[in-house]
């Protein structure tokens, strides 16, 4: 397999990301954002916090209707806005503006979606995983924006260790698109050693490797996901 120019190396990966890139960041993080805050409220049993979740699965059932409908959009503006105004510091608050970005980074409204994150972005929840999830989804959304180097500076507040990996794949995505190849492959490598060791699915990072001229060895996956060969034709 011959090696890729850094231009050819670029192109593969702005393919892939454009295809991919979307989903593959939102399902991620509506994962670990189910897991983490689900968790969490699982755990309490004040009924404040039963209350303030009662709201929260509410509005998510009301999310449904929010696409088609302006006024019901609108809505969920409020109601979440009304929750962070009364809990500012709960895991509640967080994840009614994980969802309003959800709802906006939808509709490739990434102003919109960073806006409700930043609403909670100095909370003082206890919380270390909702609070890396919410700087991680923080980043993407100024990432979608090309605004690089205030994704990198949000990224770099994720310090729990849990989403190391996570925070190295994403520093990757940023160098990626200011095409500073050789800062990408650094991180891409950092992630795909951490979950080489945690022994986490990585065939998603092993793509965005091929892609920047980097093969790795994998004893669990049979064959390379991507053929970073290019067709001269």
């Amino acid at each position: 397999m011959s090696a890729l120019s850094e231009e050819e190396q670029l192109d593969s990966l702005k393919s892939f990301t454009k295809k991919y890139g979307s989903a593959m960041i939102s399902g991620v993080l509506i994962a670990l954002i189910a897991f983490f805050g689900w968790q969490w409220w699982q755990k309490k049993t004040l009924a404040e916090n039963q209350m303030n979740t009662a709201k929260v699965q509410q509005l998510m059932d009301d999310a449904a209707n929010a696409e088609s409908n302006p006024n019901a959009f609108n809505d969920l503006v409020a109601t979440a806005d009304k929750i962070v105004k009364d809990a500012p510091d709960s895991a509640q608050a967080i994840q009614v503006q994980l969802l309003m970005a959800k709802l906006a980074y939808d509709k490739s409204d990434y102003a919109g979606a960073e806006k409700a994150l930043k609403k909670v972005e100095n909370s003082k929840v206890k919380d270390e995983g909702l609070v890396s999830i919410l700087k991680l989804r923080l980043g993407y959304a100024q990432l979608a924006q090309n605004k690089y180097d205030e994704a990198l500076k949000t990224f770099n507040l994720v310090t729990e260790s849990t989403f190391k990996a996570v925070v190295e794949e994403a520093r990757g995505d940023v160098y990626v698109a200011k095409k500073d190849i050789e800062n990408a492959k650094k991180s891409y490598q950092s992630a795909w050693n951490e979950l080489l060791e945690q022994k986490q699915d990585r065939q998603i990072l092993q793509i965005k490797l091929e892609s920047v001229g980097v093969l790795v060895e994998d004893a669990d996956i049979e064959r390379p996901i991507l053929d970073t060969q290019v067709d001269e034709t």
